[in-house]
């Protein structure tokens, strides 16, 4: 299970690039473990680092800017997470405690992942985008009422599907939704099961 989603508080951090993808989140090479944690140190390695060490972090790229150093969203450009289907890039985000990306558009892989791992992809126009940066303040994400608003009371809505805004809500992955209907599945299985028994290898037990 995730960790759900009900709003988020924070000073976004911005990094208002355009067609992010998910090898810029996090190299390959960075890729060192077949879980999900080990991976927030790789997170952006390749702008985050500089030095013959690979390890320097390099004060010109905003995540080491202490100002962002407790930021819980990012605040994006167009067409966050396109590239591969790494869910690595999601799980490094998660792990270093991002719960929201703020983009004009995202890859619809890299929203799905981050759908399933407790992350709300929150979809805004450029100019709302570009008014929430200026402000230079933090915002709040409130995933029931599907709004970000600023302090100042600037406020804006976004769409979510109602089946990913449940899965946040209550930090579920897909398998978890699915078993919520444990009941009514077990209740079409026993009725297949009547209407056509030659299907099935077994007797129930």
């Amino acid at each position: 299970m995730a960790r759900p989603f009900s709003e988020v508080t924070s000073l976004p951090l911005p990094l208002l690039r355009d067609n992010v993808d998910t090898d810029q989140i996090i190299p390959s090479r960075e890729m060192k473990s077949t879980g999900k944690t080990g991976l927030a140190d790789g997170l952006f390695a390749g702008w985050r680092y500089i030095g013959t060490s690979g390890r320097e972090p390099d004060p010109a790229f905003v995540l080491n800017d202490p100002r962002y150093a407790h930021s819980a969203v990012i605040l994006a450009g167009r067409n966050f997470g396109c590239g591969s289907s790494r869910e690595h890039a999601v799980w490094a985000l998660a792990e270093y405690g991002f719960r929201a990306v703020i983009a004009e558009s995202f890859a619809p892989i890299f929203a799905g992942n981050c759908v399933r791992n407790g992350i709300v992809p929150v979809v805004l126009d450029a100019a709302a985008i570009a008014a929430i940066a200026g402000s230079g303040g933090p915002i709040t994400i409130r995933l029931a009422e599907q709004d970000v608003s600023l302090a100042d009371g600037r406020r804006w809505t976004f769409a979510i599907d109602a089946e990913a805004k449940a899965m946040l809500l209550d930090g579920l992955d897909a398998i978890d939704l699915t078993l919520r209907q444990a009941e009514r599945i077990a209740a079409w299985q026993g009725q297949d099961r009547a209407a056509r028994p030659w299907i099935y290898l077994e007797k129930p037990a």
